[in-house]
């Protein structure tokens, strides 16, 4: 068990501290690559390589490997040892996204009972709300949700986002939503491997398209499973512009950034805090 624990915990170090160590490195060969010496204006370029004077060629001792040699070969060694970390902690998050799924929809069981016969009496229509969203690499799936809104919600309107105060939600639904317990089906779409507890929010396909062209890299939140719960939901508010959305895949890029166990762990902290005030983004 200590031995589990020292292995996960050097991991998490290691994804934690990689973005940092790759960027001393990528500072440190543009040092020693391309050296500048001078003063005032006058700038003299350092030779890439040392030449001896008045000795033949066959005399001539080998030279130490240069100090940008050493740090590539390390930076090199680094970067293995961060890819290898991080598909360790892939396994590792995905067996921890399906313990903790299968362990809160036990837990959670009689709130949904209760939510369900709730929906039932306030208004016509199924329990729950199925939607194509994006996930990882562009595939599209089906995300599960406790429905909150109208049946034709989106029969006049389409595809558009839904707001704080938008009339389309049902009286239950809004306090459904307040709570954040319509999201509690979506450990189904973890357990299917759809999604990950922790990671930015999916998108439907329709958004996907448009926010492609519309903000620069788009494209990089779909680098890794979409999530319940994300560094964005628990920093950011509702979206209602571009520019809301804009600043939310901000927090989505730095999230897959930074992401390791520390990290999963306070935001599933955080949210479970939203949660319990009521507060949080969607």
């Amino acid at each position: 068990m200590k031995r589990l624990l020292f292995t996960l915990v050097t991991l998490s170090l290691l994804l934690c501290l990689g973005p940092v160590l790759d960027q001393h490195i990528s500072f440190a060969v543009t040092y020693f690559d391309h050296p500048q010496v001078g003063s005032g204006d006058s700038v003299t370029q350092l030779p890439s390589s040392p030449v001896i004077q008045n000795e033949p060629v066959s005399q001539q001792k080998a030279q130490a490997p240069e100090p940008s040699t050493l740090i590539l070969v390390l930076g090199g060694i680094g970067s293995i040892i961060v890819r290898f970390a991080r598909k360790s902690f892939d396994k590792f998050k995905r067996a921890t996204d399906v313990a903790l799924s299968i362990f809160g929809l036990v837990i959670v069981s009689p709130i949904l009972a209760f939510a369900a016969a709730m929906i039932k009496l306030n208004s016509r229509g199924p329990l729950l709300y199925k939607q194509k969203r994006v996930g990882k690499e562009d595939e599209v799936f089906e995300i599960y949700k406790l429905r909150t809104m109208r049946v034709d919600a989106e029969k006049d309107t389409g595809a558009v986002w839904a707001k704080e105060n938008d009339p389309r939600i049902t009286s239950v639904g809004r306090i459904l939503r307040k709570a954040h317990i319509d999201e509690i089906p979506q450990l189904i779409n973890v357990l299917k491997g759809d999604m990950s507890i922790v990671g930015p929010r999916p998108e439907r396909p329709e958004m996907v398209r448009d926010f492609k062209t519309l903000i620069y890299d788009y494209e990089k939140r779909l680098q890794i499973k979409p999530g319940i719960t994300g560094l964005a939901q628990v920093y950011h508010k509702y979206d209602e512009t571009i520019e809301d959305v804009k600043k939310k895949i901000k927090y989505d890029i730095l999230y897959i950034k930074k992401m390791c166990l520390l990290v999963d762990l306070r935001i599933m902290a955080r949210t479970f805090t939203a949660v319990l005030t009521g507060r949080g983004a969607r």
